[in-house]
C-alpha cells in the first residue's frame, strides 16, 4: 500500500455533507473527508496486513504529513497495536507527532497508540515526563492521556504502583492550571483510577481537590462511594 493509494482510498469514500459537519465540530483548519472512525480503522487494519514495521511507519508518516484529518487518523490506527517488535521507530514517530497536536480528536487516537508503546517499554516515561512542562497545552495533556493504561490494572505490580504514583505527581502539578482540557484530563485519569484504586483517588482529592475546578473534582469522584 502506497501513500497515494491510501489517500485515494480515503477520498473515494468521502462524504461532503458529513465532512462539513465534522469540520465545524472539530474547528480544525485541515481538510476533513467525512469518513467515520470505524471505517478509517477498518481501512488502516487492511493496509497494515503484509507490511513490515518499517513500511507501516513510512506509510503512517506520509499519511500524517498529508495534513488530512482522516489520513492522520489512519496514521494513528496503523500504529495502534499492543505487540509490535521492534517498535523503536513506531515510538519515535508517535512522539514526534505530539508537539503537533491541536485538538483532542486526533490527540486521543495517537495517545491510544502511544500508550501501548509505553506499556511495552515504560522507560519511555522519562521522555513523556518532559511533556508535562511543555508550552503546548495539548502536549502536557498527552502525558496524562497516554498513561491511562496504568489506571486500569486490578493487580498492579510494584513497578506499576510506582508509575501510578509518578503520574499522580504530574496530575498534582497540573491542578493549578485553569485550562479546561487540562482539568478534564486530570479528572479523567482520577476517574478511571478510582475503579481500581479508590483510596488513591480519595487521598488525591483530599490533598488537591479544593484547588481543582468544580466540574473536574466532581468527575474525578464520580465512582467513589461514600
Amino acid at each position: 500500500m502506497t501513500p497515494d493509494a491510501a489517500l485515494a482510498a480515503l477520498r473515494a469514500e468521502a462524504d461532503p455533507v458529513r465532512a462539513a459537519q465534522e469540520a465545524a465540530y472539530l474547528k480544525s483548519p485541515r481538510e476533513v473527508l467525512g469518513l467515520r472512525v470505524p471505517r478509517v480503522t477498518e481501512l488502516a487494519t487492511e493496509w497494515r496486513q503484509g507490511l513490515t514495521i518499517d513500511e507501516r511507519v513510512a506509510l503512517a508518516d506520509a499519511l500524517w504529513r498529508s495534513d488530512i484529518h482522516e489520513a492522520r487518523l489512519a496514521a494513528a490506527k496503523l500504529l495502534t497495536q499492543a505487540r509490535i517488535r521492534p517498535d523503536a521507530g513506531v515510538w519515535q514517530l508517535i512522539a514526534s507527532w505530539v508537539p503537533q497536536f491541536d485538538g483532542w480528536a486526533l490527540a486521543d487516537h495517537v495517545s491510544d497508540a502511544g500508550g501501548r508503546r509505553l506499556v511495552a517499554d515504560p522507560s519511555r516515561l522519562d521522555e513523556v515526563e518532559a511533556w508535562t512542562t511543555a508550552p503546548l497545552m495539548w502536549q502536557r495533556r498527552a502525558a496524562l492521556v497516554m498513561t491511562l493504561p496504568w489506571t486500569k490494572q486490578n493487580h498492579p505490580t510494584a513497578q506499576d504502583r510506582d508509575i501510578r504514583a509518578r503520574v499522580l505527581g504530574w496530575a498534582a502539578a497540573y491542578v493549578p492550571d485553569r485550562d479546561w482540557f487540562i482539568q478534564k484530563a486530570v479528572a479523567w485519569w482520577l476517574r478511571e483510577l478510582s475503579k481500581h484504586d479508590a483510596q488513591a483517588v480519595r487521598d488525591f482529592l483530599a490533598d488537591h481537590g479544593p484547588a481543582m475546578k468544580a466540574f473536574a473534582r466532581k468527575e474525578a469522584g464520580k465512582y467513589l462511594k461514600d
